[in-house]
């Protein structure tokens, strides 16, 4: 079995970069926001894009049977919002759901994690792909590295607190081309929160591997932690524009060309 290695070996903020993780890997978990994708892309393209033509998009969907069933979802989250003391747009019976689409608005606003947001969320982005709007990107490392993971015929799949469908248009539909064909899961807010070290374990057993043998790659040291605890290994993602994180223990790398497997 191959084991991983790191190219190099600086500080950051206290964590060493090790030269080897600690034991032999069959598959690679990765996220998506400032990992294979620029933060700017998501938050500076894909949810001004939602946020703007969700009116719209509810407007002709919204008798649809899957995403009445996100918006019925996202009107009992109003309730409990409202119940918690959050103070979000009050919901009205009005025929144009413009009540609603405020509080999607909102949730987009304040970046929740919800998931029938984000399975709105990806049903509106569908629509402009399949236009040609929207046209995703990644760092210039990730296709190469893909392939090289392929060819070592290793796993590799992703979590994200976007749906699944979003995932797949993402990377279906990158200005590198389609990279689905390199991606073997996709697992979103259904398999858990991010921060539960539970989600990492159900993953793991999905992936029909043992925790140690899956290696998670993040940008945010709060998912990186929670896998830790579950049994993952761990490489913490510096990439341009990523928000500083705490001082942690996670090995990092700038580059998915710095991981590889030794022979």
């Amino acid at each position: 079995m191959h084991g991983i290695c790191l190219f190099s070996t600086p500080f950051y903020r206290g964590s060493v970069v090790t030269s080897a993780l600690s034991a032999p890997v069959r598959a690679i978990l990765l996220d998506i926001e400032g990992t294979t994708t620029p933060l700017d892309f998501v938050y500076q393209v894909l949810f001004p894009y939602a946020r703007s033509h969700a009116q719209e998009f509810v407007v002709r969907h919204g008798a649809s049977p899957d995403v009445r069933e996100d918006l019925n979802a996202l009107r009992e989250e109003n309730l409990e919002d409202a119940r918690r003391g959050l103070a979000p747009p009050a919901l009205q019976n009005d025929e144009a759901a413009e009540s609603l689409v405020a509080y999607v608005q909102w949730l987009i606003d304040h970046d929740r994690k919800s998931t029938p947001l984000k399975s709105l969320e990806g049903k509106i982005w569908e629509e402009g792909y399949k236009s040609g709007e929207l046209r995703s990107q990644v760092f210039e490392d990730v296709p190469p590295a893909l392939e090289r993971w392929r060819e070592l015929q290793q796993t590799v799949s992703i979590f994200s607190s976007g749906s699944v469908l979003a995932q797949k248009l993402l990377f279906g539909h990158s200005t590198a081309g389609d990279l689905t064909p390199y991606l073997s899961s996709y697992f979103d807010t259904t398999a858990g929160s991010k921060i539960d070290p539970g989600s990492y374990e159900r993953i793991a057993s999905a992936l029909q591997s043992s925790t140690p043998e899956v290696v998670f790659i993040s940008d945010m040291t709060s998912e990186l932690d929670a896998a830790k605890a579950a049994g993952l290994q761990t490489l913490l993602c510096l990439r341009p524009g990523n928000r500083p994180q705490p001082v942690s223990n996670h090995p990092w790398i700038r580059s998915f060309a710095e991981v590889c497997w030794e022979t």
